[in-house]
């Protein structure tokens, strides 16, 4: 059996971690989205319970979250809050 997942994309949408769709896309276009650890290349790249995520948190900070669950709409965000766990803020690592 497989295992559930959502694109990255919807997920950052749903969790209120970027404002819109095609945000997320373009952060993910560009480079700025990893999960575990890997830069994410792709929009359509699924994302399970578990996965740790890393995005920009404003100019010069880096936001890690943890995914709990997997949403099915963008609800208010008392649910939003629901969908990941907040691991931390840090300055970016030059690689």
């Amino acid at each position: 059996m497989e295992e559930p997942s959502l694109r990255i994309d919807r997920f950052l949408w749903f969790a209120r971690c970027c404002k819109s769709r095609a945000l997320a896309q373009r952060l993910i276009g560009a480079g700025e989205v990893l999960l575990n650890g890997a830069v994410v290349e792709r929009s359509s790249t699924g994302v399970a319970p578990g996965d740790r995520i890393e995005l920009p948190a404003g100019r010069r900070l880096r936001r890690t979250i943890r995914v709990v669950a997997l949403g099915t709409r963008r609800g208010p965000a008392s649910e939003a809050a629901s969908l990941f766990e907040e691991i931390g803020l840090a300055e970016p690592v030059e690689r």
